[in-house]
This record gives structure tokens, C-alpha cells and sequence, in this order.
């Protein structure tokens, strides 16, 4: 692998440094792709709830690259058998894993159910792309090498593994970025033990037997992420006003009424049928730009969602068990009643994970692909992590769900709502 002459170097509030010594990674994070993640959010509509949280798709993608760096250095350091053929591969297909997001995060690509990774792909293997013609001026074929790791699909299951698994590359950078980020401290974890702790071994990573607390404290912190932070009732009400914005849009264009002209990609966005071209002019300032137009235009619900967003007026929630489905008639009712459409102003979200997901079912064995080992080296014995952990055992089995009901403030003072609520 050649060299550049000098490192290169980004100051980083997560690994204190991003060093980058490969030419052709100091490329590819200077393709116009790269850059357009410098201007699209990690966490979306977070920074309603957390106003630290606005950082950018960007430094989490340098920050993926600089963990699979410091793994490797750490396997050479350890005296592990890794396949160094494979450095360049594995650090790209890191720094690359995100290049495809559309703006806001996660939001879009529920509206549109089009799945960023499938807009990475296209990015990586398109030959038009800045990205694309780096990666094949490695050797012809590099770009469906790092595509193949992106989909999982690649020969070399621990390449794989390093961006997509238990503990990868991508979730050990972005439970540490956004707890830093936001300020919740309980999301942490001692990142730097938890890479000293791996092995590869064979076709997978696994954890050294005395890194068992480590990886306690690892699984916890994305729990305690995902209710404080991804699952924040406000960080979900910026979530829906912002998917409720551009679902009246698109209804507009369908209904042959155009909302005002913004940026034509948005629209074909939109329709459903942008080409790889425009997909890459998206960003977040293409919306934030929309909404400012929109909120002056002449459909009142679009004004008045898109001033919503800009202004932070964002509907409030109350928790919305499945079983109150059938109630939804009658608050729609008063939806109504208070002047809104019930359509965009009565909105029940629902969101869920899995914390550690290890079982193919519930009477299974471990599932090799998606458990986490931990490895005995003196008696050559593996050992699935939650058999011995009651913490893992606790939140491998919490699968319950987020359900809220999200309304206008006026729906939530009246009266008619209240007794809904009551008799619920």
C-alpha cells in the first residue's frame, strides 16, 4: 500500500485525532460525495431535544474510518493473525458506509422507503461519481469489492464484520459521538478497552473472556441511547413534523397543485424517481430552504407545518397503546373540530429495537452471524455473551415498542380530548 508523504490529521471530540496516512482514503474524503455529508445531520430532528446534537453525517464517517484504524493497529500490536491485504478495504468500506444518507437522517428514507445503504451502493459503483473513480484507480474492481462489504455480501465475513455487526466499527463511533454530542453522559463507554478486547478469530470478531464487563457496559450505553436520546419524545415529535411536512408536499404534487418551486431534485425526491444526479444536490439546507418558501405559500396546512419545523412548534404527545387504535376515529374528530386536518395533525409513531439480537428464535441456538462470543483462550472455548451476563440477559429481552400519539397543542387542551383520554 503506498504512502502519502504526510499525515494528514483531523482534531476530533470523540478519538482526539483522525489520522489519515493513505493517499487514497485522503481522496475519497475530498470527493464531492463525501463532502455533501458535512452538510446533512447524523441525528436529524435531535437537536430539538438536544441542541448539542447537530453534527454531521460527516464526522461520524471519519470517525467509523479512525475505528477500524485503531483495530487494526491494536490486532498487530496483539500479535492476532488479520489479513493485512484487507486494510485499505476495511478502512474505506467504513469511511464510505454513510455515503449514500439522505438529508435529516433516517427520517426521509422512511417517507420515500428507500434505504440509504442502497444509495451508498449506488454512489460507490456509479460511474459518474467522484467516489467511484478513486476507488477504481486502486485496481479495477475495488469499487464492487467495497460495495459488496457494505452489503454484506463480501467472501470475508470479518471485513464485514468490522462495519456491520454487534460491535462494529459504525455503532461503537456513533453511540460515542452522540453522547458526547447531546450531553448524556450514560453513553458512554471506555471505547479504547472495548478495541483491545477484540480478536479476530476465523471469520469473526470476538471478545476476549476478561472483556466481559466492557461489553456490559457497551450494550448498556446503547440502551440508555436509544430511550434518552433516538426515542426522546421531542427528538420522535421533530421526527414526525418533519416526515408530516413533506408528506403534504408530495400530496400537493400529486394532486397536480405544486407547492412552490424550491429545488427541482426535491421534487422528483418527492415523486419517488430521483436520479443518482439529483439524489446528490439533497441536503439538509435543501429543506430547510423549502420550508421557508413554503411557510409564505399559499396551502395553509403546508405554511403552517413548515413554520411548524422552522420554529420548533412541534406537536405534543401522549403515550398511545396499540389497544386505543380504535379511539383514533374519535380524536380525529376533534382534530378536526379545532380547525386542523386530521391527516397531518393526528399522527401516532411508533418505534423499536433490538438491543442484542443473538437468537434465530426463541428456541434456538445463538445465531453465530449476530451473537456476540467471548473467547477462553487458555481452553480454546467459546462462550455467547448473554449466557453469562444478567444486565444482557435484561435488555436482549426488551423488545417492547414506542407508541405515542402526537396532536396540536389545542387538541391537548380541549376538553373532548381530555375525556378521550379518560375513558381510554
Amino acid at each position: 500500500m503506498g504512502m502519502s508523504e504526510e499525515e494528514k490529521v483531523f482534531k476530533d471530540p470523540v478519538h482526539g485525532y483522525i489520522y489519515v496516512h493513505d493517499p487514497v482514503i485522503w481522496d475519497l474524503i475530498n470527493t464531492r460525495e463525501m463532502q455533501r455529508l458535512r452538510r446533512i445531520r447524523q441525528l436529524g430532528a435531535t437537536y430539538f431535544a438536544y441542541p448539542g446534537g447537530d453534527h454531521s453525517r460527516f464526522s461520524h464517517s471519519l470517525g467509523v474510518y479512525e475505528v477500524i484504524r485503531q483495530m487494526i493497529q491494536a490486532f498487530d500490536r496483539n500479535n492476532y493473525a488479520w489479513p493485512h491485504q484487507y486494510d485499505r478495504l476495511a478502512m474505506i468500506s467504513g469511511l464510505l458506509h454513510d455515503v449514500g444518507h439522505a438529508p435529516f437522517s433516517h427520517a426521509l428514507e422512511k417517507l420515500m422507503d428507500m434505504r440509504h445503504e442502497w444509495w451508498s451502493v449506488a454512489i460507490i459503483r456509479g460511474s459518474g461519481t467522484e467516489v467511484h473513480q478513486v476507488l477504481e484507480g486502486v485496481y479495477p474492481g475495488f469499487s464492487e469489492d467495497v460495495a459488496q462489504v457494505i452489503q454484506k455480501t463480501f467472501a470475508n465475513r470479518l471485513i464485514v464484520s468490522l462495519v456491520s455487526g454487534q460491535l462494529d466499527a459504525d455503532r461503537l463511533d456513533y453511540l460515542m459521538r452522540d453522547s458526547i454530542a447531546t450531553g448524556v453522559d450514560y453513553g458512554t463507554f471506555d471505547l479504547a478497552r472495548i478495541i483491545r478486547v477484540l480478536e479476530p478469530l476465523d471469520d469473526r470478531l470476538v471478545v476476549r473472556r476478561s472483556g466481559l464487563h466492557t461489553v456490559e457496559a457497551y450494550l448498556l450505553a446503547r440502551y440508555f441511547m436509544y430511550w434518552q436520546v433516538y426515542f426522546h419524545s421531542v427528538s420522535r415529535a421533530g421526527e414526525v413534523l418533519l416526515t408530516t411536512v413533506l408528506e403534504r408536499a408530495r400530496q400537493l404534487i400529486f394532486d397536480g397543485q405544486d407547492p412552490p418551486l424550491t429545488h427541482p431534485a426535491l421534487h422528483a425526491f418527492l415523486q419517488g424517481k430521483p436520479t443518482l444526479e439529483q439524489y446528490l444536490t439533497l441536503d439538509d439546507s435543501t429543506l430547510f430552504n423549502a420550508f421557508s418558501i413554503w411557510r409564505g405559500g399559499q396551502d395553509a396546512v403546508l405554511a403552517d407545518l413548515s413554520a411548524r419545523f422552522l420554529d420548533r412548534r412541534l406537536f405534543k404527545d401522549v403515550a398511545w397503546p396499540a389497544s386505543r387504535d380504535p379511539l383514533l376515529s374519535d380524536v380525529g374528530s376533534v382534530v378536526a373540530h379545532c380547525g386542523y386536518d386530521p391527516n397531518y395533525y393526528c399522527i401516532v409513531d411508533e418505534t423499536g429495537t433490538i438491543y442484542y439480537d443473538y437468537y434465530l428464535g426463541s428456541e434456538r441456538a445463538p445465531d453465530s452471524e449476530s451473537a456476540i462470543w467471548l473467547y477462553d483462550k487458555a481452553n480454546d472455548q467459546m462462550t455467547e455473551v448473554s449466557s453469562v451476563s444478567l444486565p444482557i440477559q435484561a435488555i436482549a429481552h426488551d423488545h417492547h415498542a414506542v407508541r405515542r400519539l402526537y396532536v396540536p397543542d389545542a387538541v391537548f387542551t380541549d376538553p373532548r380530548f381530555g375525556k378521550i383520554l379518560q375513558d381510554a
